[in-house]
């Protein structure tokens, strides 16, 4: 099968949705033109579907988030980029107090995404490289996806621009150019809501999403050669959230630890942690273990960057004592 990075799936999936339903639509902060995005992602687009499907908007999210509501309302499936997703707070009433309650409501369906580039790892500082998931997780009405891989970057893409309620799509920053996959050409669809096993192990479970997969991957390399077999989760959907597959195997390892690069407080790990300490604790022979970001602004030097987020040698230390308990 053919490999393509992480950015040229996204882009890949965009333009297949566009293709196939004339309702789909692109807008944000300089997504149409030459320029393509502040990463490219949606490069060429306007060149091939023109600019009345691929809108530049100006700088205000609340404002072109709201707009993207009535569109999605009045029919339009509006793909939504926001250039960082540090940046979607300003349009954050636009998303938890419209966009969430409007099926609620009104029994209206708002069939947008939001494509909100996340996570650190590229020095760009505070402002620049967080991971905000865990607000729209905790608010009814929301999808949440973080893709790992290419294959699932497009095929989740493509699930969320046919869902019938607003997405809110995370997409890892340090895997654009960096992480090359096979990717299926054509139809390519990745179920919102089911977690998928891209390990297998009996020592351990790690569960991880977006950029940590890669890493707990790695760890999981570097863990095997001592003979340490960790199996790893790929959550793939953080709302709704596939308990079952985690559950699964949980208590088939009886050891938990869990990653992500948002910070460690009330992070999606602490869902995950606690459900599994409430429903899976007669299997357990260890306590459940979380690594997550420093409770800190995300720091702009290198070095400082480097100790605030979870990465590879981390989470084999994390398994290490896990496995030693």
């Amino acid at each position: 099968m053919r490999q393509l990075t992480y950015l040229q799936a996204i882009s890949e999936g965009i333009a297949h949705e566009m293709e196939r339903d004339p309702d789909v639509l692109v807008l944000g902060e300089d997504v149409g033109g030459e320029f393509g995005g502040a990463f490219k992602v949606t490069k060429g687009l306007a060149a091939r579907f023109g600019d009345q499907r691929v809108l530049n908007t100006p700088l205000a999210e609340q404002s072109f988030i709201g707009m993207a509501n009535g569109m999605a309302i009045m029919g339009l499936r509006p793909i939504i980029e926001v250039q960082f997703a540090d940046f979607i707070s300003t349009g954050f009433d636009s998303i938890v107090q419209s966009a969430a309650t409007i099926h609620y409501r009104f029994g209206a369906q708002v069939p947008w995404v939001i494509r909100a580039p996340s996570d650190g790892g590229i020095r760009s500082g505070p402002f620049h490289s967080q991971n905000p998931e865990a607000w729209f997780v905790h608010t009814p009405g929301l999808k949440v996806v973080a893709p790992s891989n290419p294959a699932n970057a497009k095929g989740l893409l493509c699930s969320a621009v046919r869902d019938p309620n607003p997405v809110v799509y995370f997409e890892a920053k340090p895997l654009y150019r960096s992480l090359r996959g096979p990717v299926p050409e054509g139809e390519h669809l990745t179920p919102i809501g089911e977690a998928e096993v891209v390990r297998e192990g009996h020592h351990l479970t790690i569960v991880a999403y977006g950029a940590q997969v890669t890493q707990a991957l790695s760890a999981a390399v570097t863990l095997g050669a001592e003979g340490i077999e960790a199996e790893v989760v790929d959550l793939r959907t953080l709302k709704p959230l596939d308990f079952d597959t985690v559950a699964d195997s949980v208590t088939r390892t009886s050891r938990l630890l869990v990653v992500h690069s948002a910070n460690r407080m009330v992070g999606v790990g602490a869902e995950v942690a606690a459900r599994v300490a409430e429903e899976c604790f007669d299997w357990l022979d260890a306590p459940v273990t979380r690594l997550g970001g420093l409770d800190t602004p995300v720091p702009f030097s290198p070095p400082l960057e480097d100790a605030y987020r979870p990465d590879a040698p981390k989470i084999v230390a994390a398994a290490r004592r896990l496995v030693a308990y």
